[in-house]
């Protein structure tokens, strides 16, 4: 096909659109967790909604920005994040020993380790989207 090699590819992720409209109500948290584990429980969800400031403060949602130099692929030492080449970072829970690299690396603290030791990490399903009452999270198209 002539003109499908001159169009760019796009890929989708998650984006915090609206964090000023974020309440703290959690939903976000365990629909991750009980839609990508089959458990809901917040300690198994790959997106944290943190308070800023004790109870009167805000609510930061922190979750994966998909970076294009990734650091924690850099540092993960058993290859259990790839970057591919569409941009997007996967987990392979397989190769995973636990060691915590890839979470102390990430700029953000996006990744977290779970109970079984594994790392958790968003992979931009977009299933907290539908969850959130209130509008805080979409999905964006990106350029590869």
């Amino acid at each position: 096909m002539a003109g499908s090699d001159e169009r760019k590819k796009r890929r989708r992720r998650l984006k915090v659109a609206h964090p000023e409209r974020c309440i703290g109500c959690l939903s976000c948290m365990f629909a991750c967790s009980r839609i990508n584990t089959g458990r809901a429980s917040l300690d198994r969800s790959a997106i944290r909604v943190k308070t800023q400031g004790g109870l009167e403060g805000d609510f930061a949602v922190v979750i994966c920005r998909a970076c294009k130099d990734p650091p924690c692929v850099r540092a993960c030492p058993r290859g259990a994040l790839e970057k591919r080449e569409n941009g997007r970072v996967v987990f392979k829970r397989e190769l995973c020993d636990g060691c915590g690299a890839c979470a102390e690396a990430c700029l953000i603290r996006a990744i977290s380790i779970d109970a079984e030791g594994k790392a958790i990490k968003c992979k931009h399903c977009g299933a907290c989207v539908a969850f959130c009452p209130h509008g805080v999270l979409e999905m964006e198209e990106v350029e590869e």
